[in-house]
């Protein structure tokens, strides 16, 4: 039996810390409740939006007008020697270290990545010269009308932080990934996350890169470059470490991180010229 809660922070959820209250919440752990969620969601004729690890989202501060569905799908099933099948609700920093501790290659980029399996895939979540369609099986996907397909990768088209998923009324359940034997796969993870902390904020609130790359370009290097590193609005801070994450300094408002990017990409279009669109999801009160 579902239990579907009211009035949730949902700061409480996101890794940005940002956001007012869901109208209506509720926690998954199989594929069964999430089906259920869905129908719920459908007889109280209200919108939902599922939610994995809150990452590379920016909730609205005055909260959500509908119900949030929480992932916890979390399950991993080792197929075959080289094969993993994980449940969207998994860590997928979690993923790139267990995967590379079983000395299987392909998804140490995944490590420090702050979000889910499903997010990951939703969003071809990517970094050094990886992307997770690079590996990818297949994907397990709830339509709202509640039919269950699996799609094979090779039936998929996926570009730069982009999904087929994105344009799909449903929900991702599963991935399966088939990766390559490496006997130093941990070596290789180890030198990820290392590089990731000395040179991004991971110790602070964000929702991760706020910026896709343009073609040939490093966001990063391009807001750095018109010195806008330390530009504030309110609490929400351009990071002094990696110029391509706002950090929350503590009280940031949606409102706060929306200014400040229409900041950057103003500065960015005025200095560089170079025209910079947000990778992160703002998620307003009324969907």
């Amino acid at each position: 039996m579902l239990l579907i809660k009211q009035h949730i922070d949902l700061a409480k959820i996101s890794t940005f810390g940002i956001g007012g209250q869901a109208k209506y919440f509720v926690e998954v752990n199989s594929i069964e409740e999430m089906a259920q969620a869905i129908c719920e969601s459908q007889k109280m004729k209200t919108p939902y939006l599922v939610v994995g690890k809150g990452s590379n989202s920016l909730f609205d501060s005055k909260g959500f007008n509908g119900l949030i569905i929480h992932n916890k799908i979390n399950f991993l099933n080792r197929l075959t020697e080289n094969t993993l099948h994980v449940g969207s609700g998994y860590s997928f920093s979690y993923l790139g270290t267990l995967s590379a501790k079983l000395k299987l290659s392909g998804l140490e980029f995944a490590s420090g990545i702050p979000g889910s399996v499903g997010g990951a895939c939703f969003m071809n979540a990517g970094a050094n010269g990886m992307e997770t369609c690079n590996h990818l099986d297949s994907v397990e996907f709830l339509s709202e009308n509640g039919v269950i397909t699996n799609y094979l990768r090779k039936d998929l088209t996926f570009s730069y932080r982009t999904s087929p998923f994105q344009q799909k009324k449903g929900v991702i359940l599963s991935a399966t990934f088939t990766l390559k034997p490496f006997e130093a796969a941990r070596e290789k993870q180890f030198e990820i996350i290392n590089y990731r902390k000395k040179t991004q904020p991971l110790k602070s609130k964000s929702a991760g890169c706020i910026f896709q790359n343009p073609l040939n370009f490093s966001a990063g290097a391009l807001i750095e470059h018109c010195g806008l590193k330390g530009l504030k609005v309110g609490d929400a801070e351009v990071s002094n470490l990696h110029a391509n994450f706002i950090v929350n300094n503590g009280a940031a408002t949606s409102g706060d991180v929306l200014e400040l990017i229409q900041l950057i990409k103003a500065k960015v279009k005025e200095i560089a010229n170079q025209e910079l669109h947000s990778e992160v999801r703002f998620i307003p009160y009324n969907p």
